[in-house]
């Protein structure tokens, strides 16, 4: 192709005849570039955040408090109750106490029966004093 279907231009010889033409920019110029960082604000601030928290905290802190109160009634209860029976299961326990000393006694008797001068349910420690059985041991303390 020539020069004029190109350029419309007659008698060009070589290239570097050529006019230049160059690009510029747009009318009014090209939009502004942003190279900014531009981070969304996404959630609440930190002021609501210590908000929210403050309250769900104190919350807590009234739950514990209420569950507090009622697990102390609930103990004053169970040792009300446990007061109020102490009576019955004392009595039982004696009741029980007697019974095992009576056979207790009675074995003792049969098997000293051979051995002079044993004197049934008499302390072999002489103490005078009587004290309840703590360890299950029946003992007999009748001085």
């Amino acid at each position: 192709m020539t020069e004029v279907t190109i350029r419309n231009q007659k008698g060009m010889t070589s290239v570097k005849e050529m006019p230049i033409l160059q690009d510029g920019p747009p009318p009014g110029g090209f939009p502004a570039v942003r190279y900014a960082r531009r981070i969304p604000n996404s959630g609440p601030g930190g002021a609501a955040v210590f908000l929210v928290s403050s309250l769900v905290i104190g919350f807590g802190f009234y739950q514990v408090g209420q569950g507090n109160i009622h697990r102390r009634a609930v103990k004053a209860e169970k040792i009300a109750a446990r007061q109020a029976i102490l009576p019955l299961i004392q009595a039982e326990e004696d009741a029980r106490f007697v019974k095992e000393l009576k056979k207790q006694l009675a074995e003792e008797k049969e098997l000293m029966a051979h051995v002079p001068g044993w004197k049934v349910g008499e302390n072999v420690y002489s103490s005078g004093r009587w004290m309840p059985p703590a360890t299950g041991k029946m003992t007999v303390d009748l001085s």
